[in-house]
C-alpha cells in the first residue's frame, strides 16, 4: 500500500505587494511540519508542489525540518492554487469601492464569488470551477500513480486543490458541481501546513484522514 500526504502551504503574505510569499510564520510551519514527519520516520520517494512560490518555500522548508536529502522535488502545475484575487475581482456583483485588502470585506466577497463560480454561473474567469477541478484530479491521478506499494509521495499544494482532491475521492463519480458542495465545506477549513493523508492500494485511492 502507498501514501499521498497532502500538505497545505505555511502561512502567506495576505495584504503584501506580492501574496505569493511565505511570511516568518509560514517558514517556520514548514519547519515544524517536517521536523514532525521526519520524527516519525517519514522519508519520501517523492516530493511534488505546484508552480508558486509559497508551494515551493513550504516543500523546501519541510526537507529541511525533516532532514531529507537528496529527494529533489518535482513541479506539477495541477496543483496550483486557483487565482482567488482575480476570481474575486471578476465576480459580477463585486461592489465597485469595496477594497480587497481588508481581511473581512475581502473574506465576505470570496463566500459570495465561490459560491458563484462553483455553481458555474457566467463570469469572465480565467479558469471556469470544472476546468479547476479536471486540472486538480488529473494531478491526484499522478500523484497516486506514483504512490507505489512502500512508496510515500509528500504534494505541497493549497487549500483549494487540496478541499478538490479530498471532495472527489470522497465522492468518486461525482460531476463539478457536485464536488463543489463538498469543497466549500473543506475549503474554508483548511488550516496552514496541515497534512491529509491519501492511502492508494488495490482499490485504488481513499482518503485516510483530513486536515
Amino acid at each position: 500500500m502507498g501514501v499521498v500526504l497532502l500538505v497545505r502551504h505555511g502561512q502567506a503574505s495576505f495584504g503584501a505587494d506580492d501574496y505569493d510569499v511565505l511570511s516568518e510564520i509560514g517558514w517556520a510551519q514548514g519547519r515544524q511540519l517536517g521536523k514532525w514527519l521526519g520524527e516519525r520516520g517519514v522519508t519520501p520517494s517523492a516530493v511534488v508542489h505546484g508552480d508558486m512560490h509559497r508551494q515551493r518555500d513550504t516543500a523546501l522548508a519541510m526537507a529541511e525540518g525533516a532532514g531529507w536529502a537528496g529527494v529533489e522535488p518535482g513541479v506539477d502545475p495541477g496543483w496550483d492554487e486557483f487565482d482567488h484575487v482575480g476570481m474575486v475581482a471578476a465576480y459580477p456583483d463585486l461592489p465597485p469601492d469595496v477594497d480587497l485588502t481588508d481581511r473581512r470585506a475581502f473574506q465576505r466577497l470570496f463566500e459570495e464569488a465561490t459560491a458563484h463560480w462553483t455553481s458555474g454561473e457566467p463570469g469572465d474567469f480565467a479558469e471556469t470551477y470544472a476546468d479547476f477541478v479536471a486540472r486538480v484530479r488529473a494531478a491526484l491521478d499522478r500523484a497516486t500513480g506514483g504512490a507505489g506499494p512502500g512508496a510515500t509521495v509528500v504534494v505541497v499544494s493549497s487549500g483549494g486543490p487540496i478541499a478538490v482532491a479530498c471532495a472527489a475521492l470522497l465522492a468518486p463519480g461525482a460531476d463539478p458541481l457536485g464536488v463543489g458542495r463538498l469543497w466549500h465545506r473543506l475549503n474554508t477549513v483548511i488550516v496552514n501546513s496541515s497534512v491529509s493523508r491519501v492511502v492508494v492500494g488495490s482499490t485504488g485511492a481513499r482518503l485516510l484522514t483530513f486536515n
